[in-house]
């Protein structure tokens, strides 16, 4: 007895049976709206599909003209301007005398605007616009892609915290059930009832269910950090976990199947390819035809000149000179041949073009492969729950009536050992196939594009 005391003070010390304190109960519902809202991968698919909206905004469409603004000044300091007459005369015949000029200053002013437009590219841009929108689509599709795969992601730890959940209250059943086993050994043992083999059994399976035990809480421990990680929460921010399943009615699931060609995400992120891949046709298609683009400005310039002299003996002052302008224009250009490179570039893109049609084939025949494989894994896990469920009934008939003959010393406690042992093994293979055949559904309903529309 003193054994097992000892046992049980180290597991307390190292494994204390409530570590994480009161925990909250964490939906299933819950749960998605927080990864939808703080998960990363979501988060950077989103902010991929604003890129792709900023991109197909009319801002990015080459139908607005554009717009131009230039101004300029410059500065001229004249220190000193000296005009000589060498050898002429005045009037009443004294020399001619220089004209001196100082601190000359002059300035000059402009400023202008100007405005062009393409009128017609030859479709290019009308065609490369349509061909933004359906890039926008894509990207939207890929972010409902990502959601899809993480939701996935968040059930298959969200149930194995479940199932570890329940496998602990089953071993913790059965540790309890050992220790008022090793109990009546011991008391049979002084009366003379047992053998100390049966004690020393008994003390063997306290300590391996005590382990089992240990074992299975830091199990559910990791994996509680491991929900938090795809939850974006604080790592030992710990949550009990919803363990109530529910399964589809079949008949839901077999009108979904029928709609998978419509719903399935990677069918429709390749459909929207194909739209893509026709609209780069017409876009290199447009270089064959002419563009034609509108011009207009307007011009403004002050000058403000100088003294100056051009006449002998005159000094002539400064003056100001303002003009403006208005220029309008068109232009019509045509490459009438570039070397073949839109030739090219046209039969490069049909031929991407024809790879998007053979791709598409291909998802098609994998998507009814899966989804044929995904349906039969299901049902066949969901058989395999409604069996577990009656091996659990069948094990706990017997391990009652084992513990019954037990009691009465019918039965060694090697085989009601036995008995404990497969009525543990059943209920956690049921807890296993329970949880396998609830992720094989939503697997399934992932592949006909329905795991956002059903309640979780």
């Amino acid at each position: 007895m003193k054994k097992v005391s000892i046992i049980f003070i180290i597991l307390s010390v190292y494994f204390p049976l409530e570590i994480i304190g009161q925990e909250n109960i964490l939906a299933k519902e819950d749960a998605v709206s927080i990864a939808l809202e703080n998960n990363y991968g979501i988060k950077m698919a989103k902010n991929r599909a604003e890129i792709a909206k900023n991109n197909k905004s009319v801002l990015n469409s080459g139908y607005l003209p554009t717009l131009t603004g230039n101004a300029g000044a410059n500065y001229n300091d004249l220190i000193n301007s000296t005009t000589e007459y060498p050898g002429q005369f005045e009037t009443d015949g004294t020399p001619r005398a220089d004209i001196v000029i100082r601190d000359a200053e002059s300035q000059t002013y402009n400023a202008g605007i100007a405005i062009n437009y393409t009128l017609f590219d030859g479709l290019g841009r009308f065609y490369n616009y349509k061909r933004l929108k359906e890039q926008h689509a894509l990207s939207e599709l890929q972010a409902r892609e990502t959601i899809e795969n993480t939701v996935i992601q968040l059930f298959s730890v969200y149930y194995e915290v479940a199932r570890l959940e329940e496998n602990k209250k089953v071993l913790e059943q059965a540790l309890k059930i050992s220790k008022q086993r090793i109990t009546r050994e011991e008391y049979g043992f002084e009366y003379g009832q047992s053998t100390k083999l049966d004690v020393l059994n008994a003390q063997v399976d306290v300590t391996n269910d005590s382990i089992n035990v240990m074992t299975t809480k830091q199990s559910l421990y990791n994996a509680k950090r491991d929900l938090n990680v795809v939850l974006n929460q604080d790592l030992n921010a710990f949550y009990m976990v919803d363990t109530l399943i529910q399964f589809l009615p079949k008949l839901q699931l077999e009108e979904y199947i029928k709609k998978a060609q419509e719903n399935n995400i990677n069918l429709l992120i390749v459909n929207k390819g194909l739209k893509i891949n026709d609209y780069d046709i017409k876009v290199n298609k447009s270089g064959y035809l002419p563009t034609v683009g509108l011009t207009g400005s307007y011009g403004w310039n002050l000058n403000q000149s100088a003294p100056s002299s051009f006449i002998p003996g005159q000094v002539f002052p400064g003056t100001n000179r303002t003009s403006d302008n208005i220029a309008l224009g068109a232009s019509l250009s045509w490459n009438l041949f570039d070397g073949g490179g839109t030739t090219v570039r046209v039969k490069n893109a049909k031929i991407a073009q024809q790879n998007q049609a053979l791709l598409e084939k291909q998802i098609t025949l994998e998507v009814n492969r899966d989804i044929e494989n995904a349906l039969g894994i299901y049902e066949n896990r969901l058989r395999i729950f409604k069996i577990q469920e009656q091996n659990v009934i069948t094990n706990q008939n017997n391990f009652e009536r084992s513990k019954e003959q037990f009691q009465l010393g019918r039965i060694t406690s090697i085989e009601f050992r036995q008995a404990q042992i497969n009525l543990l093994n059943a209920q956690t293979n049921k807890n296993l196939a329970k949880y396998d055949a609830k992720l094989s559904e939503l697997q399934l309903l992932q592949l006909t594009g329905q795991l956002l529309n059903v309640p979780f």
